[in-house]
């Protein structure tokens, strides 16, 4: 089972189950997925944060942002950092196994952020589990110390 977040050309939001991501796509195509609120099938899946990672692996893996500070581009990702950090449960290195029990019905589902090692990553998306990695911005008392 998958679970993605979909939103409809009306705004609506809201959560579709399929047995995989060929079950998703076949539908999508066949004209299946029906808005809830508004009935229409021009449905789309949007962003479902489940995984933010830090550390090395991150930083080689992560396309790097330069700028005065004031572009809209690093404005965006700020934005985007403080609401995770508000939003989001930080379960550390127990992110792979918070997001099994999440994805296997044994907890509820819950906003939560972490860190993976490349093979939880890996085998987090062979169970059918979407990640999004973003960069942590650093703490002001990392900056005062180098």
């Amino acid at each position: 089972m998958i679970i993605f977040d979909l939103q409809c050309i009306c705004g609506s939001q809201f959560e579709g189950w399929f047995d995989s991501r060929g079950d998703f796509d076949r539908q999508h195509a066949e004209g299946e997925l029906l808005c809830p609120d508004c009935g229409s099938d021009r449905i789309h899946k949007i962003l479902s944060p489940v995984s933010i990672r830090s550390g090395s692996q991150a930083a080689a893996a992560t396309p790097l942002l330069s700028g005065d500070g004031n572009s809209s581009a690093l404005q965006f990702l700020r934005s985007f950092q403080d609401f995770v950090e508000k939003n989001f449960e930080d379960v550390g290195a127990k992110l792979a196994e918070e997001s099994l029990k999440m994805h296997y019905g044994v907890e509820e589902p819950r906003n939560i952020r972490g860190v993976t090692t490349a093979d939880q990553e890996k085998m987090l998306r062979d169970e059918g589990i979407e990640l999004l990695q973003l960069p942590l911005r650093k703490k002001e008392t990392d900056s005062k110390l180098n």
